[in-house]
This record gives C-alpha cells, sequence and structure tokens, in this order.
C-alpha cells in the first residue's frame, strides 16, 4: 500500500507540474486511500498554480473527511488565503493552528505573517511576529512586507533597523513600497543606505528606482540610474532592461526607446508586454501591432497593453476591435482590460459597446470594483446616459474618491447641476472628503450652468478642506464669470490667484473667448495678443481675434491676422464628429465629406428634412 501512495502521488505531482492540473485531481480523486502526503501534495499543486479558491475548497473537504493538517498544510492552505485576499478564511485557518498546537512552527508563523500581510492586516501580522521565539529571515521581511503593503512606511523603517542583518530582499521591499507610492526622495535615501550597510543591489532595486524615476518623470535621475545599471553589470538582465525601456517610454524619449529595443537580446513574455507598451506610449501603434503580432506568447497583459495604446493614442475603435479579438480568442477579460475598453468607448461615446463591456464586466463579477465601476459611470456619462451612471455608481461596493468626483462630473456635463452640487454633500456625509478633482468638476458644473454665485462660494470654501485653488480650478472661476459678462472681475481673480502671467496660461484662453461673446474689443485684443505671443502655433488666438475684430467693425485689422494666420502656416485643425449605427462608427470630418461613400444618400436626405422644416404644412 505505501508504494502504491509513494508511486501515484509522484505521478500526481509530475502532471501538476507540466500544468495538467485537472487530470492531477482526477487521479487524486480516483485514490481508494489517500494519505497526508497525497492530500498536501494536491494542496500545493493548486496553491502554486495560482488556483487559491480550488486549495481552499479542497482543504475545506479535507476537514470533512477528518484528516488531520500538518504544517505543510498550513503553509499551503494560507498561501491561498494571502493570494485569494480572504483574511476571513486566514484568521479561521490561523485559530485551527493555535487549536491543533502549530503556534511554534516556524514557517506555519511566516506563513501567517505573510498572509496577513498580503490581506492588509498588518497589525495582526505584527503580532504573530511578536510571539515568534525563534525568527529567521523570512520573518522579518514578510514583517517588513506586511507594513509596506499597507503603506505604513515608518513602521515598515522601524522593522528595518532592528533587523539582526539587513538582506537586500528587505531593501527591496522598502524601496519598491516607495517607489510605488512615487516618494522618490526616500527612494534614493534608502538606495544610498543600502550601499552604506554593505548590501549589494540586484537588478529588483535598481528596476525599482528605473520605476519610480520614471512616475516622477525625473530624466537626469533616471539616467544616472541607467548609468548605473551599466556600470555594475546589470543591463543584461532582464527585469532591468525592462525598466529602462519602460522608464525611456513614460518619458517620451524616442532615442531611448529605440536604442533599448535595439539591444534587448532575451526577451521574456514580460519583455515583448514592455516593448508593445514602450512602442505604444511613443505613438508608434504599428511597431506596437508588429510586435504583438510576433510575441510568441499574447497574455492579457500583452492584449490590455494593446488596447490601453490605442485608446490613449486616440484610436478607439482599433481598442474596441482589439477587445472583440481578445475575447474570441478565449482570453477572460479581467479588471485593468475592461478599464482600457471603457475608456475608448469613452472616447467615441458608443453606449453600444460600452453597454457590451458593461454586460462582460457583470458576468465576470468586475462591475462591482472601483476601478472598473468608475470607468463604466463615466462610460455612460460620455455617452450622454446619465441614468446608467447612476445604476453604475450604485453598483460600487466600496466607493472611492474617484467614484464620487466621476460621478459629480457625469451630472456636471449632462446639465444636472443641482445633483452634481447634492452629490458633493453625500460625499462629505459618507466621510470621504473632497479633492481638487471634485472642486474642479464643481466649478465647471457652475460655469456651464451660470450658478456664478455658487461658484464664487465654492471657490471660498475650498480652504475648509485643506486645498487651495491652483490653474484648474481658477480658470473655470474665469470661464465662469466671463461667461457671466464678469469680464473685470475675472482678470482680477485671474490675477489674484495667478499673478503677472496668468494670461499666458489657460486661464486667458476662456477670458478671451468671453470678450468675443461679449464684444469687448479692447480687453479681447490685449488678451488675444499676449495670447498668441505665448502660444504662436494655436489657431485659436487668430481666429478668435480675427473674428473680434470683424464683430467690431474693424476690418484691416481682422484682414491682417488672418495674412498672419497664413505667414506663419499656422493651421485651424477642422471640426471633428461621429455616429455608432449597428455598432460601427462612422467619422465626419469638415471639408471632407465628399469623400464618404454615402455622400450622395446623405444630401438627398437633408435636402428632403430642410424641405419638410420649411414646408410643415407639406409633411403628411
Amino acid at each position: 500500500m505505501q508504494s502504491y501512495l509513494v508511486q501515484v502521488t509522484s505521478k500526481l505531482k509530475r502532471l501538476a507540474r507540466a500544468g495538467q492540473i485537472v487530470y492531477a485531481r482526477k487521479l487524486f480523486d480516483e485514490m481508494p486511500y489517500r494519505d497526508l502526503v497525497a492530500w498536501n501534495s494536491m494542496l500545493s499543486s493548486y496553491s502554486h498554480l495560482g488556483l487559491f479558491q480550488d486549495t481552499l475548497s479542497l482543504f475545506h473537504y479535507m476537514r470533512i473527511t477528518n484528516i488531520r493538517p500538518d504544517h505543510f498544510t498550513f503553509t499551503s492552505t494560507l498561501s491561498a488565503c494571502a493570494g485569494a485576499d480572504e483574511l476571513r478564511y486566514g484568521h479561521k485557518v490561523h485559530a485551527l493552528v493555535v487549536v491543533l498546537g502549530y503556534c511554534q512552527s516556524l514557517p506555519v508563523n511566516n506563513a501567517l505573517i505573510d498572509m496577513y500581510g498580503k490581506c492588509l492586516s498588518p497589525f495582526s501580522a505584527g503580532r504573530v511576529f511578536e510571539e515568534l521565539g525563534l525568527r529567521n529571515e523570512v520573518s522579518w521581511c514578510s514583517l517588513v512586507f506586511a507594513y509596506v503593503n499597507a503603506d505604513d512606511i515608518n513602521a515598515a523603517y522601524s522593522v528595518l533597523g532592528r533587523m539582526p542583518k539587513r538582506v537586500d530582499i528587505a531593501w527591496n521591499t522598502m524601496i519598491a513600497g516607495c517607489a510605488r507610492l512615487g516618494d522618490i526622495k526616500l527612494c534614493f535615501s534608502l538606495f544610498k543606505d543600502m550601499l552604506e550597510d554593505l548590501c549589494d543591489p540586484d537588478q529588483w532595486t535598481l528596476s525599482a528606482l528605473m520605476s519610480v524615476c520614471g512616475e516622477a518623470r525625473e530624466f537626469i535621475s533616471g539616467c544616472a540610474v541607467h548609468a548605473y545599471i551599466i556600470k555594475s553589470g546589470w543591463a543584461l538582465a532582464v527585469e532591468a532592461s525592462n525598466s529602462i525601456l519602460s522608464f525611456f517610454a513614460r518619458l517620451g524619449h524616442h532615442d531611448g526607446v529605440l536604442k533599448m529595443l535595439e539591444s534587448v537580446e532575451y526577451r521574456t513574455q514580460v519583455s515583448w508586454n514592455a516593448i508593445i507598451d514602450a512602442y505604444m506610449k511613443i505613438g508608434d501603434t504599428q511597431k506596437a501591432f508588429d510586435a504583438f503580432e510576433v510575441a510568441p506568447d499574447k497574455s492579457i497583459v500583452s492584449w490590455t497593453s494593446m488596447i490601453s495604446g490605442y485608446a490613449r493614442n486616440g484610436q478607439g475603435v482599433e481598442a474596441v476591435r482589439f477587445y472583440r479579438d481578445m475575447i474570441r480568442n478565449g482570453i477572460q477579460p479581467n479588471s485593468f482590460s475592461l478599464g482600457a475598453v471603457l475608456h475608448a468607448c469613452s472616447i467615441l461615446a458608443t453606449l453600444g459597446h460600452g453597454s457590451m463591456v458593461h454586460c462582460c464586466s457583470f458576468r465576470n463579477g468586475f462591475h462591482t470594483t472601483a476601478y472598473v465601476g468608475n470607468g463604466l459611470v463615466n462610460m455612460y456619462a460620455k455617452c450622454g446616459d446619465i441614468e446608467g451612471s447612476n445604476k453604475a455608481f450604485c453598483d460600487i461596493l466600496v466607493k472611492d474618491v474617484v467614484s464620487w468626483n466621476t460621478i459629480l462630473l457625469a451630472y456636471g456635463m449632462n446639465g444636472w447641476a443641482s445633483k452634481a452640487l447634492q452629490v458633493k454633500e453625500e460625499m462629505v456625509a459618507s466621510g470621504v472628503n473632497p479633492d481638487k478633482v471634485t472642486f474642479t468638476g464643481l466649478l465647471m458644473t457652475c460655469s456651464h450652468s451660470g450658478l456664478i454665485e455658487k461658484g464664487r462660494s465654492l471657490l471660498k470654501s475650498m480652504s475648509d478642506f485643506g486645498l487651495s485653488p491652483d490653474v484648474d480650478h481658477v480658470t473655470c472661476v474665469v470661464d465662469m464669470l466671463g461667461r457671466g459678462g464678469y469680464l473685470k472681475e475675472a482678470r482680477e481673480v485671474a490675477n489674484l490667484y495667478l499673478g503677472k502671467d496668468s494670461m499666458k496660461i489657460s486661464s486667458g484662453e476662456p477670458l478671451f473667448g468671453a470678450c468675443a461673446s461679449h464684444c469687448n474689443a479692447e480687453m479681447g485684443a490685449e488678451l488675444g495678443e499676449a495670447l498668441k505671443s505665448s502660444e504662436p502655433e494655436n489657431a485659436m488666438s487668430y481666429v478668435v481675434l480675427s473674428n473680434l475684430y470683424c464683430a467690431s467693425g474693424r476690418w484691416k485689422e481682422a484682414e491682417i491676422m488672418r495674412k498672419t494666420m497664413l505667414d506663419q502656416g499656422v493651421i485651424k485643425m477642422p471640426g471633428c464628429s461621429w455616429i455608432e449605427l449597428r455598432n460601427e462608427v462612422t467619422t465626419f470630418v469638415a471639408g471632407c465629406a465628399s469623400s464618404h461613400p454615402f455622400i450622395d444618400e446623405m444630401y438627398s436626405t437633408i435636402y428632403i428634412l430642410e424641405y419638410q422644416m420649411k414646408n410643415p404644412c407639406a409633411v403628411t
């Protein structure tokens, strides 16, 4: 019997390592007798393959059959709790550890610390750690990670300082955590301490530093890290080279991206994804597509990079097409791919495609998450379906500040000013403090709805939440006052908050437009000339200034302005609109209508509509 169990268990492990987990489970279920080793083999196989719910389900089945678990059982099960973010289940397993007397098992305690850390419960992780009689490097590093994962950098740094020997994994965890929070100064301070501690950085250390330099758009610091990577011999390491490629791509450094692409010799799936993302970030969608086509393995990350890249480059139709192709290829969407395609649907304002994506998110259970739910709220708002936005907002289980801002902006952009203001009150009542984006949305709403007094009040109330107005807020207020004809006050507000350069930045444009609307030629001419000097390639200042001169009868100045525009090669971007019909998007560009394949039918329809509007009695 013993030799049979050893033979079958070995076969089970081989099947699991080969990825044939279904056959491994079938073999396990067919075993007439299963010892603890067989149970542990199946549990660890599920856990290593990331099948966490299957691990927990099997553990439950094991308990029903009265098989007593050991420390191997607990480490696999706790790893599954961590991977599935099942904190409540983890608490139950912890209780069983205590009951069965495994409190002094170092591997089990390390697994408990790791589980609590990954489930964002650092207090519980710290309590397990303090009760440990014997600790090793894994114990210390797991506790550092627990605090870092909960964004408690001070507590993590305190644990790092108490470590008997600070190993590279602990330093890497700290640096990666600070990089995730965007604290570039602290990252480099930790890197300096790491070197002084005579601990050699590896590719993970250096990739985290490159990542934070990219996030902070610190080109010089990034180049310094790049030089250190080359000098220390990590340039050929996959993780390091991918991070350098991503750094240059994020900063839009075309030459840097191309040089890195030429130097990458060994390409993993992560490398191919980084290459696709790099091409997308520098705007070369064709090269990104070529890289996607030749990539040997296309994961969900590869597809998502293509979808988000097309959306980011304004090619929404291609993004939606890629999403459909991904589904047809049997790739199940995740929250990131759904968020990317929802962004594309928002750009196109295609309600049909957006509703299709909503169904996919509902079927996969992502519609209740904040990331996808926020995308759904925004998509419905851009499509003009405010009821759909509200339903998507209500489905979000845990609403963050982005959720509240998105529904507020949804009401604001669709003309529901009173509802937008009400959302702000509900947001505060729910314990979520408004941020700068909240006030930008509120002031924009007041501007478009003519709520001038309310807008003035909101600008003053920002200090109540510890916020100070920046360019976006002042621009909204200037636009609001300008639309209402309060041109002098609008200029005073801009000068008060933005100083002498107020008219050289975005706040000058709405005030300039307001001058044109209210035929204030004197102020308009002054603002137009200032904008034209600061942005000589911006066609808006030339066109509006010319129209303003025409409206005030200054024909000679208007003609000079048009001639200057032509002489300097400034071209006004033509107007563009599109419609969705039968799940196909048709685009119309001003001046290019004659190229449309159905132009004759469209003109015939327009003539009929024009006749019926002029002769309503003739319509039967």
